[in-house]
């Protein structure tokens, strides 16, 4: 488990001029503790004042001096933001309670994250993913590994355990939780037939449920709400647990759970209408209706400053794009936004799909593709580097293909390649990250020398990179080595194509990085 504070440590004050000529200074041979004086003898208040110029590794050390100095370790004021990063494992269970009993009903801001290490196999049953595919209709679902049942039971069981710590906590003001887990995007949703396995009778999700119905209805203070992927957590009915004040003075509100099933929403029209303070917000693209967009576009509502949406082919194939925002929806809402910025992830996306969605008045700040079985067209790519050209600054194309010897190339039948298109047009492009897809070596000299020291990020996977036949055959020069040396030139620093595509933390753990990327986006408002 891993513990994050975001508090910072302050600079540790100094002993006063003349203080060790004084005698002031601890007298040599002291004892630190057990005895009358020492450490152990010092006040809680000047040992919780100690502990608040420290580091939080430093202070968890501190605390071992002795049993005094460790009573004082969990003061609240030492605590104010908790951020745990939980592998979903048993033996995570006991520090998890051990720490959420002492923390959970003071700590302001919580953010968790629950995560495998890995989806395991075996045990006669099939795949990790092909267990977590929808089945179609008339089709019983695969079975899953028996290592995977009890990775779902865990999950339920330290879930649990986080909400019902902070279920009376009034001081909470940012509540945040991520459970990956619960969604293999590349697959589809986790079948109720599988959580039937691990909690018959639905007993274990009805109780979460109402511990979160619970916390949301105790909230005094509540100003960030945010959920993503945390299997059926969130139900339509969960946001009415909120007061009325609450809900007016909402600045961030995270919803994305594509597990629902058929059209159902977790937020209406009508019930974002109660929000009226909300500066940011976040939503599976098929949910944000032109309803909603007319809600936020409201007078009555403060400008609108992050919109981040994730558009799932499990979510288009189940619910409908026809009640999506038009383009004079976007329009009126940017009217009363005017600093409004958009981001958009796209898992799977059919490019005829992409092309009804992105609407010319979007504000689109970020675009994140992620590819299984379709494939982002040229003409895509085109679309956006026209239409967004005075937002655009980060730009991820991700295919997780099985043959590696076959990429699409967007500049097929085309005079210019789409993305030096891009990098030509889109002079805010600050990141440019490519895996999947062909990419000449000539065309990322040329993103290269366009964008300069501008372009702070470029990834691309070695794997993608292709050389014309006549660079190639050019016995006097190293192609790679002159690639390389060029693309560094025009960046002004020196560059590397990514070796090794599990490094890549956007490829390996895409909706992992893009909720982390979406709440980073969030608070820089």
């Amino acid at each position: 488990m891993l513990l994050f504070v975001s508090q910072e440590p302050q600079a540790r004050p100094g002993p006063p001029p003349g203080a060790a000529a004084a005698g002031l200074g601890p007298a040599p041979g002291m004892s630190v503790c057990g005895e009358a004086v020492g450490a152990g003898s010092l006040p809680s208040e000047l040992v919780v004042h100690i502990f608040s110029f420290l580091a939080a590794p430093d202070r968890l050390r501190a605390s071992a001096a002795c049993s005094h100095w460790r009573e004082c370790l969990f003061y609240p004021a030492l605590w104010p933001r908790l951020r745990l990063s939980l592998r979903v494992s048993p033996a995570e269970r006991p520090r998890l309670e051990f720490l959420m009993r002492k923390c959970g009903w003071f700590v302001r801001e919580l953010r968790v994250q629950f995560a495998a290490d890995n989806y395991p196999t075996g045990g006669g049953g099939a795949a990790a993913g092909e267990g977590a595919a929808v089945a179609g209709d008339g089709e019983a679902p695969p079975p899953l590994s028996p290592r995977w049942l009890d990775l779902l039971r865990t999950y339920l069981e330290l879930v649990l355990c986080v909400l019902s710590s902070v279920r009376n906590n009034r001081n909470l003001q940012k509540l945040s939780l991520f459970g990956d887990i619960s969604i293999l995007q590349q697959h589809g949703t986790i079948s109720n037939t599988y959580l039937g396995k691990v909690d018959p009778d639905g007993k274990k999700i009805k109780q979460i449920q109402q511990l979160f119905e619970e916390i949301l209805g105790n909230s005094r203070q509540l100003k960030w709400l945010s959920c993503g992927l945390m299997l059926q957590i969130v139900t339509p009915t969960s946001l009415s647990s909120l007061s009325n004040p609450i809900a007016n003075t909402m600045e961030h509100l995270s919803l994305l759970d594509n597990h629902i099933p058929g059209n159902t929403t977790l937020i209406t029209a009508v019930e974002l209408e109660r929000f009226v303070n909300l500066r940011s917000l976040a939503l599976d693209f098929c949910d944000f209706t032109a309803e909603m967009a007319r809600v936020l576009a409201d007078s009555n509502h403060v400008p609108l400053h992050r919109l981040s949406l994730l558009v799932h082919s499990v979510s288009i194939m189940h619910k409908s794009l026809d009640n999506m925002p038009k383009d004079e929806n976007w329009q009126a809402l940017t009217r009363n936004s005017t600093n409004l910025r958009v981001y958009i992830m796209a898992f799977d996306v059919k490019s005829d799909d992409m092309l009804r969605i992105l609407k010319p008045s979007i504000p689109l700040e970020r675009i994140h593709f992620d590819s299984y079985v379709t494939y982002v067209s040229g003409a895509v790519v085109d679309l956006i580097s026209r239409q967004y050209d005075k937002f655009l600054t980060h730009f991820i194309l991700m295919n997780d293909v099985i043959d590696m010897s076959a990429f699409p190339d967007l500049s097929d039948n085309r005079n210019e390649d789409p993305l030096v298109l891009l990098a030509w047009r889109c002079t805010r492009l600050s990141l440019l990250a490519v895996h999947g897809y062909t990419v000449w070596a000539h065309n990322l000299i040329a993103i290269a020398r366009l964008r300069g020291s501008d372009l702070k990020v470029l990834e691309v996977t070695e794997e993608s990179i292709e050389f014309d036949q006549g660079e190639l055959a050019d016995q006097d020069v190293d192609p790679v080595h002159n690639f390389i040396e060029q693309v560094s030139l025009g960046l002004g620093r020196p560059w590397h194509a990514v070796m090794d595509i599990e490094l890549l933390s956007v490829f390996t753990e895409p909706t992992r990085h893009f909720y982390r990327e979406m709440q980073s986006f969030s608070e820089g408002i």
